[in-house]
């Protein structure tokens, strides 16, 4: 399998809305500096997400990652997040 590194990077204001959307009372804020971190938390995830699922491939001797690969990996994938 070819290796081709791509940046994974999420916008601010969409992990902005995202974690709005969760809020139960008009009053709360989100800091910008909470932002930050749940943009790189949500990068640590997906590139983790995305090398385990590729491993996963690799071990069932796939060329191609399939939706079962990521399947198999993300029950362990979210007890380690």
């Amino acid at each position: 399998m070819a290796e081709k590194e791509e940046e994974v990077c999420f916008k601010k204001e969409t992990v902005s809305k995202l974690l709005c959307s969760f809020f139960k009372e008009d009053k709360t804020r989100l800091g910008s500096d909470a932002t930050l971190l749940m943009r790189e938390m949500l990068k640590v995830f997906v590139q983790e997400a995305a090398l385990r699922s590729l491993k996963q491939a690799e071990a069932e001797d796939c060329n191609q990652v399939e939706i079962e690969h990521f399947e198999k990996i993300l029950p362990q994938l979210l007890l380690d997040f």
